[in-house]
Protein backbone atom coordinates (compact mmCIF):
# COMPACT_ATOMS: atom_id res chain seq x y z
CA UNK A 1 0.00 0.00 0.00
CA UNK A 2 1.07 3.90 -0.65
CA UNK A 3 1.43 6.33 1.80
CA UNK A 4 -1.73 7.72 2.33
CA UNK A 5 -1.09 11.48 2.47
CA UNK A 6 -4.34 13.17 2.24
CA UNK A 7 -3.29 16.75 3.10
CA UNK A 8 -0.03 16.35 -0.03
CA UNK A 9 -2.65 14.99 -2.64
CA UNK A 10 -4.78 17.64 -1.71
CA UNK A 11 -2.02 20.38 -2.24
CA UNK A 12 -0.84 19.29 -5.57
CA UNK A 13 -4.97 18.74 -6.59
CA UNK A 14 -4.14 15.43 -8.30
CA UNK A 15 -7.48 15.05 -10.07
CA UNK A 16 -9.09 12.29 -12.07
CA UNK A 17 -12.18 12.94 -14.31
CA UNK A 18 -14.51 9.92 -14.63
CA UNK A 19 -18.06 11.22 -14.42
CA UNK A 20 -21.06 12.74 -16.23
CA UNK A 21 -22.64 15.87 -16.37
CA UNK A 22 -26.12 14.14 -15.02
CA UNK A 23 -26.17 14.10 -11.07
CA UNK A 24 -27.05 11.07 -9.34
CA UNK A 25 -28.67 9.56 -6.47
CA UNK A 26 -28.03 6.33 -6.55
CA UNK A 27 -26.33 4.77 -3.68
CA UNK A 28 -26.48 4.26 -0.11
CA UNK A 29 -25.60 8.16 0.63
CA UNK A 30 -26.79 10.74 -0.89
CA UNK A 31 -25.02 14.39 -1.05
CA UNK A 32 -27.57 17.06 -1.28
CA UNK A 33 -27.37 21.36 -0.89
CA UNK A 34 -26.92 24.46 -2.57
CA UNK A 35 -24.07 26.98 -3.32
CA UNK A 36 -25.93 30.46 -2.49
CA UNK A 37 -25.13 33.22 -5.58
CA UNK A 38 -23.69 30.62 -7.72
CA UNK A 39 -24.99 31.55 -11.50
CA UNK A 40 -22.56 29.83 -13.80
CA UNK A 41 -19.92 26.58 -13.14
CA UNK A 42 -19.16 23.08 -12.13
CA UNK A 43 -19.64 21.50 -9.32
CA UNK A 44 -17.67 18.29 -8.80
CA UNK A 45 -17.91 15.56 -6.27
CA UNK A 46 -14.89 13.85 -5.82
CA UNK A 47 -13.41 10.59 -3.82
CA UNK A 48 -10.36 9.37 -2.83
CA UNK A 49 -9.59 6.03 -4.49
CA UNK A 50 -5.66 4.70 -3.58
CA UNK A 51 -3.98 7.79 -3.91
CA UNK A 52 -5.86 9.93 -6.74
CA UNK A 53 -8.57 11.91 -6.78
CA UNK A 54 -11.91 10.63 -8.17
CA UNK A 55 -14.74 12.63 -9.86
CA UNK A 56 -17.91 10.45 -8.94
CA UNK A 57 -20.35 13.10 -10.63
CA UNK A 58 -20.74 16.37 -11.50
CA UNK A 59 -23.59 18.72 -11.89
CA UNK A 60 -23.67 22.05 -14.62
CA UNK A 61 -24.90 25.36 -13.45
CA UNK A 62 -25.97 27.96 -16.28
CA UNK A 63 -28.19 31.21 -15.08
CA UNK A 64 -29.82 29.04 -11.77
CA UNK A 65 -29.67 32.04 -8.95
CA UNK A 66 -28.52 29.14 -6.41
CA UNK A 67 -27.07 26.28 -7.62
CA UNK A 68 -28.78 23.29 -5.66
CA UNK A 69 -27.09 19.60 -6.39
CA UNK A 70 -27.97 16.44 -5.37
CA UNK A 71 -25.11 13.20 -5.61
CA UNK A 72 -25.62 9.66 -5.07
CA UNK A 73 -23.11 6.76 -3.71
CA UNK A 74 -22.57 4.29 -2.19
CA UNK A 75 -20.18 3.87 0.74
CA UNK A 76 -19.28 1.27 3.31
CA UNK A 77 -18.38 3.67 5.89
CA UNK A 78 -17.79 7.21 6.89
CA UNK A 79 -15.05 9.00 4.81
CA UNK A 80 -13.75 12.38 3.45
CA UNK A 81 -15.20 13.20 0.36
CA UNK A 82 -14.38 16.13 -1.86
CA UNK A 83 -17.02 18.93 -3.64
CA UNK A 84 -15.25 20.93 -5.93
CA UNK A 85 -16.42 24.43 -7.51
CA UNK A 86 -14.83 24.99 -11.29
CA UNK A 87 -15.69 28.35 -11.70
CA UNK A 88 -14.77 28.79 -14.92
CA UNK A 89 -13.71 32.30 -15.69
CA UNK A 90 -11.45 33.18 -12.12
CA UNK A 91 -8.07 31.63 -10.82
CA UNK A 92 -9.87 31.62 -7.32
CA UNK A 93 -7.98 29.17 -4.82
CA UNK A 94 -11.26 29.03 -2.43
CA UNK A 95 -12.71 26.03 -4.67
CA UNK A 96 -12.99 23.22 -2.23
CA UNK A 97 -14.80 21.44 0.43
CA UNK A 98 -13.64 18.66 2.42
CA UNK A 99 -16.32 16.81 4.66
CA UNK A 100 -16.81 13.47 6.23
CA UNK A 101 -19.55 11.88 4.61
CA UNK A 102 -21.57 8.68 6.17
CA UNK A 103 -24.13 6.37 4.61
CA UNK A 104 -27.68 8.04 4.94
CA UNK A 105 -28.42 11.54 3.88
CA UNK A 106 -25.80 14.54 3.92
CA UNK A 107 -26.50 18.01 3.63
CA UNK A 108 -23.87 20.45 2.41
CA UNK A 109 -24.48 24.68 2.12
CA UNK A 110 -22.05 27.16 1.15
CA UNK A 111 -21.50 30.27 -0.97
CA UNK A 112 -19.87 31.19 -3.85
CA UNK A 113 -18.49 34.52 -1.93
CA UNK A 114 -16.72 32.41 0.47
CA UNK A 115 -17.06 28.94 -0.71
CA UNK A 116 -14.98 27.32 1.77
CA UNK A 117 -15.46 29.84 4.92
CA UNK A 118 -19.13 29.55 5.05
CA UNK A 119 -19.60 25.94 4.47
CA UNK A 120 -22.27 24.12 6.57
CA UNK A 121 -22.59 20.31 6.92
CA UNK A 122 -25.90 18.81 8.25
CA UNK A 123 -25.91 14.81 8.60
CA UNK A 124 -22.44 13.78 9.57
CA UNK A 125 -21.53 12.38 12.86
CA UNK A 126 -18.14 12.67 12.38
CA UNK A 127 -17.74 16.19 10.69
CA UNK A 128 -18.39 18.41 14.24
CA UNK A 129 -16.08 15.90 15.75
CA UNK A 130 -13.41 17.41 12.53
CA UNK A 131 -14.06 20.62 12.71
CA UNK A 132 -13.49 20.68 16.34
CA UNK A 133 -9.87 19.12 15.43
CA UNK A 134 -9.33 21.98 12.74
CA UNK A 135 -9.71 24.81 15.39
CA UNK A 136 -7.10 23.25 17.76
CA UNK A 137 -4.71 22.40 14.90
CA UNK A 138 -5.45 26.22 13.17
CA UNK A 139 -4.54 27.99 16.10
CA UNK A 140 -0.92 26.37 16.39
CA UNK A 141 -0.71 27.18 12.83
CA UNK A 142 -1.52 30.46 12.99
CA UNK A 143 1.30 30.68 15.08
CA UNK A 144 3.80 28.85 13.28
CA UNK A 145 3.11 30.75 10.10
CA UNK A 146 3.69 33.76 11.51
CA UNK A 147 6.92 32.56 12.89
CA UNK A 148 7.71 32.28 9.29
CA UNK A 149 7.54 35.53 8.35
CA UNK A 150 10.39 36.54 11.30
CA UNK A 151 12.39 33.31 9.99
CA UNK A 152 12.45 34.90 6.65
CA UNK A 153 13.73 38.85 7.78
CA UNK A 154 15.92 37.36 10.40
CA UNK A 155 17.43 35.44 7.36
CA UNK A 156 16.98 38.24 5.13
CA UNK A 157 19.12 40.49 7.56
CA UNK A 158 21.70 37.77 8.43
CA UNK A 159 20.72 37.87 12.46
CA UNK A 160 22.02 34.51 13.29
CA UNK A 161 21.49 34.86 17.04
CA UNK A 162 17.61 35.65 16.29
CA UNK A 163 17.21 32.87 13.24
CA UNK A 164 18.81 30.21 15.77
CA UNK A 165 16.02 31.20 18.22
CA UNK A 166 13.39 31.01 15.84
CA UNK A 167 13.59 28.33 14.95
CA UNK A 168 13.94 26.25 17.82
CA UNK A 169 10.59 28.12 18.34
CA UNK A 170 9.25 26.43 15.18
CA UNK A 171 10.55 23.23 16.26
CA UNK A 172 8.94 23.47 18.94
CA UNK A 173 5.22 24.34 17.35
CA UNK A 174 6.16 21.57 15.37
CA UNK A 175 6.00 19.30 18.43
CA UNK A 176 3.05 20.83 19.99
CA UNK A 177 1.48 20.47 16.61
CA UNK A 178 1.79 16.58 16.98
CA UNK A 179 1.17 15.98 20.33
CA UNK A 180 -2.28 17.77 19.47
CA UNK A 181 -2.72 15.85 17.00
CA UNK A 182 -1.81 12.76 19.16
CA UNK A 183 -4.12 13.75 22.05
CA UNK A 184 -6.96 14.34 19.57
CA UNK A 185 -6.77 10.88 17.99
CA UNK A 186 -6.41 9.28 21.57
CA UNK A 187 -9.66 11.15 23.22
CA UNK A 188 -11.63 10.69 20.31
CA UNK A 189 -11.47 6.81 19.69
CA UNK A 190 -15.22 6.42 18.90
CA UNK A 191 -14.75 8.84 15.80
CA UNK A 192 -13.47 8.31 12.17
CA UNK A 193 -11.55 11.38 12.61
CA UNK A 194 -8.93 9.94 15.28
CA UNK A 195 -7.47 7.22 12.18
CA UNK A 196 -8.10 9.96 9.77
CA UNK A 197 -5.69 12.55 11.84
CA UNK A 198 -3.33 9.57 11.82
CA UNK A 199 -3.03 8.95 8.64
CA UNK A 200 -3.02 12.83 7.28
CA UNK A 201 -1.13 14.53 9.99
CA UNK A 202 0.93 12.24 11.63
CA UNK A 203 1.76 9.79 9.06
CA UNK A 204 5.65 10.52 9.64
CA UNK A 205 5.45 10.28 13.28
CA UNK A 206 7.37 7.47 15.77
CA UNK A 207 5.29 4.24 14.84
CA UNK A 208 4.45 3.60 18.74
CA UNK A 209 2.29 6.48 18.45
CA UNK A 210 0.59 4.97 15.82
CA UNK A 211 -0.02 1.90 17.40
CA UNK A 212 -1.19 3.42 20.32
CA UNK A 213 -3.97 5.49 18.01
CA UNK A 214 -4.84 2.45 16.39
CA UNK A 215 -5.24 0.23 19.23
CA UNK A 216 -7.52 2.68 21.31
CA UNK A 217 -10.08 2.91 18.26
CA UNK A 218 -13.39 1.46 18.97
CA UNK A 219 -13.69 -1.93 17.14
CA UNK A 220 -16.32 -0.60 14.89
CA UNK A 221 -14.17 2.32 13.91
CA UNK A 222 -11.13 -0.16 13.51
CA UNK A 223 -13.01 -2.27 11.19
CA UNK A 224 -14.06 0.98 8.95
CA UNK A 225 -12.40 2.10 5.83
CA UNK A 226 -9.50 4.60 7.92
CA UNK A 227 -9.21 2.33 10.91
CA UNK A 228 -8.04 -0.91 7.92
CA UNK A 229 -5.89 1.98 6.39
CA UNK A 230 -4.05 2.73 9.65
CA UNK A 231 -3.36 -1.14 10.47
CA UNK A 232 -2.43 -1.48 7.18
CA UNK A 233 -0.19 1.40 7.04
CA UNK A 234 1.75 0.98 10.29
CA UNK A 235 2.29 -2.64 9.27
CA UNK A 236 3.63 -1.09 6.16
CA UNK A 237 5.82 1.32 8.07
CA UNK A 238 7.17 -1.28 10.64
CA UNK A 239 8.65 -3.63 7.59
CA UNK A 240 10.49 -0.70 6.35
CA UNK A 241 12.22 -0.42 9.87
CA UNK A 242 13.59 -3.79 9.88
CA UNK A 243 15.29 -2.87 6.73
Amino acid sequence: MKKIIYSILLACGALVAACSDSPSTKGNTTITGEVAGLKQGKLYLYQMKDTSFVAIDSLIVNGAKDAKFAFGLDLESPEMLFLTLDRGHTKSKDNQIAFFAEPGNIEVNTTLKHFYADVEVKGSSNQPVYQEYLKTRAALLDVQNALIVDIFKAQKNENTKALDSLQKLDEKLTTRRYLNAINFALTHPSSDVAPYVALTDLYNANTKYLDTIYNSLDTTIASNKYGKQLKEYIAERKEMEKK
